[in-house]
């Protein structure tokens, strides 16, 4: 999950959905409430513990935040010398996790369509929108964590890439790969407050309204696809904080046109290669949780 979260475009909830821990993750954080702190007030840590699902939470928080300080420099690098291989690959990352989200809607209805084709619509409206310049007050900063946490949650809605169309995904990278601490306790403080009370959120959502929302968050991906398409055409410029002019705004192609506005090969083997791999790593992540489930 953190390393999907590294990249624009790409959702951890996605993943999360993919390795079959999506609906525990959000039951699990939206038990963290008034009964939970005062469990710990009154000093009844074991309860406390128990009632959040603790070792669970612990262990994914500890996963994302490894791949987040360990993967940063990584992910900018591999985007920045292969962007086709590694667009290819969650391309087909994400293509085949939808389908598997669809699977477990038992009931079709009007609605049910409904909520899938306006997830594909918000999603690929929000890949098509344009950075903006924003504040770098730490009081911006926890509003940015809030809300790019609360994406980063829901399937095919990227965190990253709300915090690139607010102008702070940058900002946060290198907060990260230069150890900014109070960049980056607040924005942590704001993630874990927008993550709290958006669970509660989702998880009434769920289950009031299950096969809808599943077709949602399936739609959200489908329209997200949108936003990982390996072959881009830059529209539009800007200057980033460090006074070098970088993309601020690209629209997807056809490879046939990429080769002919860029002049660099589309890498045509690599992204089907890529895009299978991406395919069958999705295929054998939830094989293998299957079987890990049957033997629980």
């Amino acid at each position: 999950m953190g390393g999907a979260d590294v990249i624009p475009g790409v959702s951890g909830g996605t993943v999360a959905f993919i390795t079959g821990i999506y609906e525990e993750l959000i039951y699990s954080i939206k038990s963290i409430d008034l009964d939970s702190a005062r469990l710990v007030l009154s000093f009844r840590i074991a309860e406390f513990w128990k009632r959040i699902n603790g070792s669970f939470l612990i262990t994914v928080l500890a996963g994302i935040l490894t791949s987040l300080l360990s993967l940063s420099k990584l992910m900018t690098y591999l985007l920045e010398h292969y962007p086709i291989p590694v667009w290819s690959f969650f391309f087909g990352l994400i293509l085949v996790s939808s389908p598997l989200i669809l699977r477990d809607i038992r009931k079709w209805n009007l609605f049910t369509v409904a909520s899938f084709l306006a997830g594909i619509g918000i999603a690929y409206a929000i890949t098509i929108l344009s950075p903006t310049e924003t504040p770098t007050n730490l009081l911006f900063i926890f509003f940015c964590g809030a809300l790019a946490i609360c994406a980063m949650i829901l399937p095919g809605i990227s965190g990253a890439f709300v915090l690139l169309l607010i102008g702070k995904y940058e900002y946060m990278i290198r907060a990260l790969i230069e150890f900014n601490l109070p960049v980056i306790a607040v924005f942590a403080i704001g993630c874990f407050l927008g993550l709290v009370g958006f669970s509660h959120v989702l998880t009434w959502i769920l289950h009031h309204f299950r096969y809808p929302t599943l077709a949602l968050l399936a739609g959200f991906m489908i329209g997200s696809l949108n936003k990982v398409w390996p072959w881009k055409e830059v529209v539009a410029f800007r200057i980033n904080q460090e006074g070098m002019q970088v993309p601020a705004f690209d629209r997807s192609v056809l490879p046939g046109h990429y080769l002919q506005v860029t002049g660099n090969d589309p890498q045509l083997f690599h992204a089907i290669l890529f895009a299978a791999f991406g395919v069958l790593l999705v295929v054998a992540i939830e094989k293998t949780a299957a079987y890990l489930k049957s033997k629980n």
